[in-house]
């Protein structure tokens, strides 16, 4: 598939779709540069939005954003519990 300026993402991992940058969305991780925030994906995932709806609602988007979307939810949610014993 092609991504906006017409290059292939062939072999482009999961975790490169997440981007960050600090002028673009107030630094929110977004979708390969877009001004698409991961949040607002996951909210409409959330909210229960087919997957399709939301393919066709932002039709730059594509499937593996979504998948990378979830993921990278799912990792934030990987952190390290410190238990302090007396």
């Amino acid at each position: 598939m092609k991504d906006r300026a017409g290059r292939y993402n062939m072999g482009m991992k999961l975790s490169d779709r997440i981007t960050f940058n600090p002028r673009q969305c107030g630094g929110r991780p977004c979708i390969r540069a877009m001004r698409i925030r991961v949040k607002d994906v996951l909210d409409l995932l959330a909210a229960r939005v087919p997957e399709a709806e939301i393919l066709a609602d932002y039709p730059y988007l594509e499937a593996e954003d979504i998948q990378a979307c979830i993921a990278y939810a799912a990792e934030q949610q990987d952190h390290p519990v410190l238990v302090v014993s007396r």
